[in-house]
């Protein structure tokens, strides 16, 4: 779960007055063509539910509590998402609490939409519909507010549609909102007023904000399929209500009447409710989750003849129990095989159980073999996402990676024994050779998320030279991506973030980089929430840190890296400042606390701050700040320094985008924009001085806009089908390519777009030049050391081209003295035989403008050396 109460406001308050007001108004803004893509993560995130179709092989769903629904796409072995047109206007709708994909039709598919029942989430849920699998919908609102992100989400499905007559669908609300029916294929809806229960279990009802007081209502509903024909509604329907002393129903008449199931078992929830051959299975657990529940039972009910058996792997009354059961699945080719997992078993893993007789006997996909020691079932690759080690190396008798928790959804291809998907906290598992299970043998588990992207973005950063894109994130820490389209090895380790909140590089030694984080410091407290590399983010050590720090905040680095302003994030806690890699910390003066920190890109003297409507400014690195103009947004401000330019400002806020060029003395609130959410730069149109990238409202139109001019004219960058739900909590343009821009999503990952057109001179103010056209090439490379220590050092080459014109590629070259070898080296392809060392571009920053730079590095065993590179270009 991540809550986003904050970032929703951002784009629905009034204005503010403020210093320096401009009169020039933007041209209207215009769009551009843009292609849109994932920076690939892979995951990231919880998945509820997945919903294969049983009318079509190899036709599945996907939901996700913030990230919006998927579509699998079996040629490409990926996820499609379907929801992206989904904007700032009706975010919410991004979270989906209940899908179904119809039975009879394959084209339509149906959504139950909506974030958050309390006041997080300003819209009442709604209905999707889709007769296309997804490409386009239609939208009916309800009256009453839907919680995909709410305690309980895991459950279900709540949304279906009657197999024998596809016009008529369910809906199982919350908040005390009972049953619903639609008879026109999700058009319209009714409340079943005779459904006797709406659900009164909360798992925190004294929670004062509405999260843990969330009633979780009617969870599921599925249908006695063989008590109907085609055409007619399914005369005998089952529900299932988050009531521990009630928690199924059933309807004989198709839904005008509803009766409690006698002799059901009581004092747990009913997670799941799957009907096969004749027997009706549940899956239930002391909780609605999908965070917690430590007990738990499955029961098969006959409903023939009306009796209850107990089926527990592992019961509820047994020394052994500590979990609840929630993923239940059928095999629809073999109706006495059913699989139920552990709703969630934190230690030493998760477990699946499989009984191919009903639920008489169990197997386990692992078993303890004397412990510490564990049997597997299993082998698990993990090679396509490695990341899902999540940097752990715990100690027997925990593994990483884990097969899971939060395991709400587990599936079974109703086409295929062999192929099973689940849902986890980070990803989707699965596997195609299930049935070796039963013949004793191993099954491979393996990642099956390729698409489905759903990171919280935090922040981001985009340095001129090394890695195009670092990120941080919500959940799983953050990444430093050296390809876009490839899965990175590794989170961020030494230490590991639970999430990254502020990220930063020095502005002319962007190898130095800081971030700040949480994490529970019970939990580690040995650790910090702050940290440093010197390698471009490649690896990352600690510093110190206050005391009383629970929460990154936001943190800053010098132009030069010399020095760092952290801001953390913990009520009252102080801004500090460090020269060094934060082997010490001492409070800074005249800022308040939790005042949100940047630096200037130019003079590393420089910091700034912003808190409570007023800037701050520091000219002495930190020690000391002074306050400077106001008037400015109090909520949901974002700014940033433009590199390169020394006391310029752009500042995004609640009430519009703001400039300054004075250090933060003034500021000019530019005209038309209305609201904006986060601004950013990137490399320069030929002939400007920067591209401005914001996420805004710009004459009345929310979207994402980019700047050649300073603000002087805005171009929209996104369209309608590209909208991304609550966008723009980090944003960055790329310094290196022109028109790249990187879009923080709350739950889809970060995007990158790329223009599809070509960036063309301004038109001509003087004479035309008289210089002869550029020619020639050439380079020079410049060696600087970073570190030493004993046995080792750090080295960094500046790039640079000597020549008139561009670069195609370079090549540097140099001779070690003896004993000198690399062992690590990033932003370069680099080679050594015997002393001699050869490093040559990558592919990303061969092409270097006249007199423009790039910056590699390496890390080599042996004595600090002072090498004199040499350097080719063509």
């Amino acid at each position: 779960m991540r809550r986003i109460a904050a970032a929703a406001a951002a784009l629905g308050l009034a204005a503010l007055s403020v210093t320096a007001v401009t009169a020039v108004r933007p041209a209207p803004a215009h769009a551009d063509a843009y292609g849109w893509k994932n920076v690939r993560i892979d995951g990231g995130g919880f998945v509820p539910g997945i919903v294969f179709s049983r009318k079509e092989k190899d036709l599945v769903y996907a939901r996700t509590d913030i990230g919006g629904a998927y579509r699998w796409d079996q040629a490409g072995r990926q996820w499609t998402p379907l929801l992206d047109w989904v904007g700032w206007d009706r975010w919410g709708y991004n979270g989906v609490i209940g899908l179904a994909a119809d039975p009879v039709d394959a084209d339509r598919v149906y959504v139950a939409a909506g974030m958050y029942t309390n006041s997080w989430d300003p819209g009442n849920g709604a209905i999707l519909r889709s007769a296309d699998r997804g490409k386009t919908w239609q939208v009916t609102r309800l009256p009453f507010k839907l919680g995909g992100n709410m305690p309980g989400r895991g459950m279900g499905e709540r949304l279906t549609v009657d197999p024998n007559d596809n016009r008529v669908l369910y809906l199982g609300a919350s908040e005390g909102n009972g049953l619903w029916k639609s008879t026109d294929r999700g058009a319209t809806w009714a409340k079943v007023t005779s459904f006797p229960n709406p659900g009164d279990y909360a798992e925190d009802p004294g929670d004062p904000n509405g999260y843990g007081s969330h009633r979780q209502g009617v969870v599921w509903v599925t249908f006695d399929e063989g008590t109907g024909t085609s055409g007619s509604p399914t005369r005998t329907v089952y529900a299932g209500v988050a009531d521990k002393q009630n928690t199924v129903y059933r309807s004989t008449d198709a839904g005008a009447t509803w009766t409690r199931v006698a002799g059901q078992p009581t004092g747990y929830i009913a997670h799941k409710g799957v009907l096969s051959g004749g027997s009706l299975y549940i899956a239930t657990s002391d909780t609605g989750g999908p965070y917690s529940g430590g007990k738990g039972d499955v029961w098969k009910h006959d409903t023939q003849t009306g009796a209850w058996t107990q089926i527990s792997p592992v019961p509820s009354t047994s020394a052994d129990a500590y979990f609840g059961y929630s993923g239940l699945t059928v095999d629809r080719q073999d109706p006495d095989t059913l699989m139920v997992a552990t709703q969630v078993s934190w230690w030493p893993d998760m477990i699946l159980f499989r009984s191919t007789d009903g639920g008489a006997t169990w197997t386990r996909i692992w078993d303890w073999n004397g412990y510490p020691d564990r049997s597997l079932r299993y082998t698990h690759d993990i090679s396509s996402v490695p990341w899902l080690t999540f940097g752990a190396n715990p100690a027997p008798p925990e593994t990483t990676p884990k097969l899971g928790w939060m395991n709400e959804s587990v599936e079974i291809d109703p086409f295929d024994s062999d192929r099973l998907m689940y849902g986890t906290g980070a990803t989707i598992y699965g596997t195609e050779d299930l049935t070796r299970w039963d013949a004793g043998g191993k099954i491979t588990i393996r990642p099956m998320v390729k698409g489905l992207e759903e990171t919280a973005v935090l922040d981001l950063i985009s340095p001129p030279a090394g890695a195009p894109l670092v990120s941080a994130l919500g959940d799983i820490g953050g990444f430093r991506h050296n390809d876009l389209t490839a899965v990175p090895a590794s989170m961020f380790t030494g230490p590991v973030f639970t999430s990254t909140t502020s990220l930063d590089y020095a502005e002319t030694a962007p190898s130095v980089m800081v971030r700040a984080g949480n994490f529970t410091d019970a939990d580690r407290p040995n650790d910090s929430h702050v940290a440093f590399s010197t390698d471009g983010g490649a690896t990352w050590f600690q510093g110190t840190e206050p005391g009383g720090v629970d929460q990154g905040g936001t943190v800053a680095a010098a132009a030069d890296g010399s020095r760092f302003v952290w801001a953390p994030g913990d009520s009252g806690q102080q801004v500090v400042h460090t020269t060094g890699f934060g082997n010490t910390w001492t409070a800074s003066s005249g800022v308040p606390a939790n005042a949100t920190v940047e630096s200037d890109r130019v003079n590393p003297a420089k910091f700034y701050a912003v808190s409570g409507g007023r800037f701050y400014l520091s000219t002495n690195g930190g020690q000391s700040f002074s306050p400077a103009a106001t008037g400015l947004p109090t909520t949901g401000v974002k700014f940033k320094a433009l590199p390169g330019k020394e006391g310029d400002i752009w500042l995004a806020g609640d009430t519009g985008l703001f400039h300054s060029t004075d250090s933060g003395a003034t500021f000019t609130k530019l005209p038309g924009i209305s609201k904006a959410v986060n601004a950013g730069f990137g490399k320069a149109a030929p002939g400007r001085a920067y591209a401005l990238y914001t996420v805004a409202t710009v004459d009345g139109v929310t979207g994402l806009f980019r700047s050649d001019d300073a603000g002087a004219t805005w171009t929209r960058i996104n369209d309608d089908q590209h909208q991304y739900g609550n966008m723009g909590e980090a944003l960055t343009g790329d310094p290196r390519v022109y028109g790249r821009v990187y879009l923080g999503t709350n739950g889809r990952g970060v995007i990158y777009g790329d223009t599809g057109s070509t960036p063309t001179d301004p038109p001509p103010t003087g004479p035309p030049p008289t210089d002869p056209p550029p020619s020639g090439s050439g380079c020079t490379a410049t060696y600087r050391q970073i570190g030493a220590w004993q046995g080792g050092h750090q080295g960094e080459v500046t790039v640079k081209n000597t020549g008139t014109a561009p670069t195609k590629s370079w090549k540097v070259t140099w001779t070690f003295p003896a004993g000198q070898a690399v062992t690590q080296s990033w932003s370069a392809k680099l080679t050594q035989q015997s002393a001699a060392v050869a490093a040559a571009n990558e592919s990303w920053n061969g092409a270097l403008a006249a007199a423009g730079t790039t910056q590699f590095g390496y890390i080599a065993s042996g004595a600090p050396a002072q090498p004199t590179p040499a350097c080719t270009a063509e």
